[in-house]
């Protein structure tokens, strides 16, 4: 698909901007060896470098792919299932198979992913306890660590049928479309349709979206998750840590990943993806990760599934931009 961003540059990646991001707060998180969300996400995204340095590339086809159908996981959980199983569609732990009647195959080996350890702690004085209570009185959970453990994917079963996703679809997107420009309304992002801007099938304009008329529901869809992703990811600060290339190639990523996620055949990711991070692999890792971040604020406002966030159209850009920031 051909896209237009109203400030691109034709600047291509380069060593400079490599240097640039070497001293990024990202992966000094990464280096954190007593943090075990960054150290899998770094074994992660070492295994995924490895694997197209040596020429294949449906290696990262696999990983967009597992964030269309985890995209309520935590970023470290699904670079954990999709590094060690890139074929996985459904996850989860052995005694929630059971409760859905279904049994986990002798033999078969779990997936490894971190489940959060929620407690109480405790304070030396009265102030601090007061601070982690609630309205009625109780003590308020805290998260205070992390354990390993295992989930095993749906094929890795045997057992009674499960029933369909409600958001699958073959093609009609009529009620996301809906939803998504309701979203952009809510984030004061307008919307126009403008036989101006062809060739381009869609322009970001900061603000503001175009797209192309004429295009099919799925592809006019598809264009339009592209150009909110550059609405909500190259339209702050982070602008200007990334090339013109690093910000077509995220927004791609971002409209591959919601395209497949509710249903429509989105082909193969592009195998020059990446070339453009020239083996830097903390600039992969973030660039990863904030497409993730950007496709479950998507999701979440196109399929209104429960995902333990804010509601998507609750949340202004700025705030998502500052999200992303964080990572950057």
């Amino acid at each position: 698909m051909t896209y237009a961003n109203s400030n691109a540059t034709t600047t291509a990646p380069h060593s400079k901007n490599a240097a640039h991001r070497s001293e990024s707060p990202y992966q000094q998180r990464t280096t954190q060896r007593d943090n075990p969300t960054q150290q899998l996400i770094k074994q992660a995204v070492d295994y995924l470098l490895q694997q197209l340095e040596a020429g294949k590339s449906e290696t990262l086809t696999a990983y967009l792919a597992a964030m269309a159908r985890f995209h309520s996981y935590s970023f470290g959980n699904i670079m954990s299932i999709a590094r060690q199983r890139p074929t996985a569609t459904r996850v989860a732990g052995f005694h929630t198979w059971k409760e859905l009647g279904r049994f986990v195959k002798r033999g078969e080996k779990g997936i490894q992913i971190l489940a959060p350890m929620v407690g109480q702690r405790r304070k030396r004085d009265d102030a601090d306890h007061n601070r982690t209570q609630d309205d009625n009185g109780k003590p308020t959970p805290v998260l205070i660590g992390f354990r390993a453990v295992y989930v095993f994917d749906v094929a890795q079963t045997e057992g009674a049928d499960l029933p369909e996703f409600e958001h699958s679809i073959t093609g009609e997107v009529g009620e996301y479309s809906d939803r998504l420009i309701a979203f952009l309304d809510s984030q004061n992002i307008a919307l126009e349709y403008n036989e101006n801007i062809a060739p381009a099938l869609g322009v970001s304009y900061g603000g503001k979206i175009a797209i192309l008329p004429g295009q099919s529901p799925a592809e006019t869809l598809v264009c339009l998750v592209h150009e909110t992703a550059h609405e909500l990811l190259h339209k702050s600060d982070r602008r200007t840590m990334t090339t013109a290339t690093v910000r077509e190639t995220e927004a791609e990523a971002v409209a591959f990943i919601v395209g497949q996620s509710i249903g429509l055949e989105m082909g193969r990711a592009s195998s020059d993806y990446i070339q453009m991070y020239a083996g830097n692999a903390a600039l992969l890792a973030e660039s990863l990760e904030v497409i993730q971040r950007t496709s479950a604020v998507i999701l979440d406002a196109i399929t209104g599934e429960a995902t333990g966030r804010p509601s998507a159209s609750s949340v202004t850009t700025t705030e998502i931009q500052n999200e992303m920031a964080e990572v950057a």
